[in-house]
């Protein structure tokens, strides 16, 4: 009884109980389980403090925190930790600000997604401006975190769709080496003209949080 309450204190904390009972409701019990013990090794060398210098102490406490999962989940069973998955939990009166993230390439999705779940954020994700487009009237996130060379659709154009709708819309583009001089310069006016903070790939997990977080504020 006490491993369960222990669990899920620490799943919330990590943002990685509420996907879980989505991803419970979408696919079931294997998968849900698969979510939650990939979902917290992962999230341990994203935030091994070797990787966050500026926030070592942050990342010092996350990493107990994720080392106390481990050990709480070696004593458990499947079906109890299944049986916490599938229960009603009481949710949090203050709400989540919601984050859409637009990203083509599979492993950055993953990463971002569970960066962003474990710091309290509402997460959705799709893979492409055509799908990104469809989740963002479903979602109505808070933050539109989209990179800007994709199939079908680019982000500079998801960007100006939304805007049609939301002429508000906060955005926050993901730049990487174009090799594309048209979108190039389409950025770059869209940045001067809107003021859009933007993030060059490779960067560090804790500049992405932190812009993110003073982005979205007093928002």
């Amino acid at each position: 009884m006490k491993n369960g309450i222990d669990l899920e204190k620490e799943l919330l904390f990590l943002g990685l109980l509420d996907k879980a009972r989505e991803i419970h409701t979408e696919l079931g019990d294997k998968a849900a389980l698969s979510y939650i013990k990939c979902g917290y090794r992962l999230l341990s060398k994203v935030y091994h403090p070797d990787l966050n210098p500026k926030n070592i102490e942050k990342a010092k406490i996350t990493q107990q925190r994720l080392n106390r999962v481990n050990n709480i989940i070696s004593r458990m069973k499947d079906e109890e930790i299944i049986k916490l998955i599938t229960k009603d939990g009481k949710r949090s009166g203050k709400k989540k600000k919601k984050i859409l993230i637009v990203e083509d390439e599979f492993g950055l999705q993953e990463i971002f997604r569970d960066i962003f779940l474990m710091e309290g954020y509402d997460v959705r994700i799709a893979v492409d401006g055509v799908k990104g487009y469809k989740i963002y009237h479903q979602f109505q996130p808070d933050l539109l975190f989209t990179d800007v060379v994709m199939p079908r659709m680019n982000g500079l154009d998801l960007v100006r769709k939304i805007r049609e709708v939301n002429p508000q819309i906060r955005v926050i583009y993901i730049s990487g080496f174009f090799g594309i001089d048209r979108l190039k310069r389409e950025l770059d006016e869209d940045l001067m003209i809107y003021g859009y903070p933007t993030l060059s790939k490779p960067f560090k997990t804790s500049e992405m949080l932190d812009l993110v977080k003073n982005y979205l504020g007093g928002y």
